[in-house]
């Protein structure tokens, strides 16, 4: 920045200094991100993310921001982006018959709809009837409610009323973003509002396995969706983005966002070296992309539930050898449900799916996560090896709820 344009800035800064009321000054005490470091912030992260935090913070004096800056000259893009995001993330407390817990979460819209995992809502699969209380950036708290929740998907949506308007989270498209990009988890680890850390895009297209938090199919003595599945109870596979942001017990529901303080994800699990309970962070994150969680949010504020799509194949894991102990490279159609969308697609028992929607399929379970990451009806490409040559298909899919 020239030396005209730093002296411009600091020329407002003074002109909005000397402008300030007596109790702006005193809010303004009490402001840990103020209009001066807000300023400054947007001068040296740039446009894209200063300018709003600027907006905000200037009109919210009395309001105690999420972040806090000591010096503005200093600032990064990580003050940035949590700056721009941290006032969306909440802290969600949930109380049940069995015990209580909590998670975080993202605002959706300005009357107060929040984002979620399922896991946080239902304990971990051990209640449906909870209290939930939702605390914001500034440390107000209000109750909520579950509005419905994706089990499927480990995504769940609250409510809390207030006269007032909330700031929602801004999506990005997470089909755009590339391993290696830097990124933010906000969130509440071990109930510690309003933590940033700061990571990578480690991998894109990982498929885990999480115990489910459906209720009351899960009796909730598991670990939820914060730990990867163990292999006891009833497992769902999510496809994730894997990111080395530290992410530990609380995170869950929160937000990951890019440079800009744009929401790329969900934290909705982490791995565990520890062989039983919850442990904390090895540096192996996951979160539900922004495209997916944006399509489950919509259907549930409208409907009150999910729609998920449905291949209507039987199928396992595919390897090269013969007593299936290699690695598994795709996933091998062992029955077809008949009049079933993969039977209308021309799919036939043998046959191994390799990509679906031009993504990499080296599993059944990738192959599920895929599929019911898609609404009911969508149309999908795939990929599949029939005697060692490549066929390639359109695919209407079905309607999971037709299984029930």
């Amino acid at each position: 920045m020239s030396d005209f344009n730093r002296q411009f800035l600091f020329d407002q800064i003074a002109e909005v200094k000397q402008k300030l009321t007596l109790r702006q000054k005193l809010a303004k005490r009490t402001t840990f991100l103020t209009g001066t470091a807000a300023i400054a912030l947007g001068a040296v992260v740039g446009a894209g993310v200063g300018a709003g935090v600027g907006v905000a913070v200037y009109n919210s004096w009395t309001r105690p921001a999420a972040v806090v800056v000591n010096d503005a000259k200093s600032v990064t893009w990580i003050t940035g982006a949590a700056a721009v995001a941290a006032p969306s993330v909440v802290t969600i407390n949930v109380a049940g018959t069995s015990g209580s817990g909590s998670g975080s979460g993202v605002f959706l819209t300005e009357d107060g709809f929040i984002l979620t995992n399922t896991h946080v809502v239902t304990l971990d699969g051990s209640s449906a009837s909870v209290k939930i209380e939702v605390k914001t950036s500034d440390g107000h708290v209000y109750s909520g409610k579950v509005i419905g929740t994706d089990p499927i998907n480990d995504l769940a949506v609250v409510k809390i009323s207030a006269p007032i308007t909330f700031k929602p989270i801004t999506f990005a498209d997470s089909n755009l973003i590339n391993v290696g990009d830097r990124v933010l988890a906000i969130g509440a680890p071990l109930g510690l509002p309003n933590t940033v850390t700061e990571g990578i895009v480690s991998a894109l297209n990982r498929t885990i396995a999480v115990a489910s938090a459906a209720v009351p199919e899960n009796s909730g003595s598991g670990t939820g969706g914060l730990q990867l599945f163990s292999g006891t109870g009833t497992a769902v596979n999510l496809r994730v983005i894997q990111t080395d942001a530290a992410i530990n017990p609380g995170n869950s529901g929160g937000a990951l966002v890019d440079e800009t303080g744009k929401l790329i994800g969900i934290n909705v699990a982490i791995a565990s070296a520890g062989s039983s309970g919850q442990s904390g962070n090895i540096g192996v994150g996951f979160a539900i992309p922004s495209d997916v969680a944006k399509r489950i949010a919509k259907e549930i504020m409208t409907t009150g539930k999910a729609s998920h799509a449905l291949f209507g194949a039987g199928v396992i894991d595919s390897t090269n050898s013969k007593d299936n102990s290699g690695f598994s490279v795709g996933a091998l159609v062992k029955e077809l449900t008949a009049g079933g969308a993969a039977e209308k697609a021309g799919v036939k028992v043998g046959d191994i799916v390799v990509k679906f929607n031009g993504q990499a399929i080296t599993s059944a379970g990738e192959l599920t996560a895929a599929v019911r990451q898609e609404p009911a009806g969508a149309k999908a490409q795939v990929e599949l090896l029939r005697d060692g040559k490549s066929v390639i298909l359109n695919v209407v899919l079905g309607d999971a709820a037709n299984l029930k």
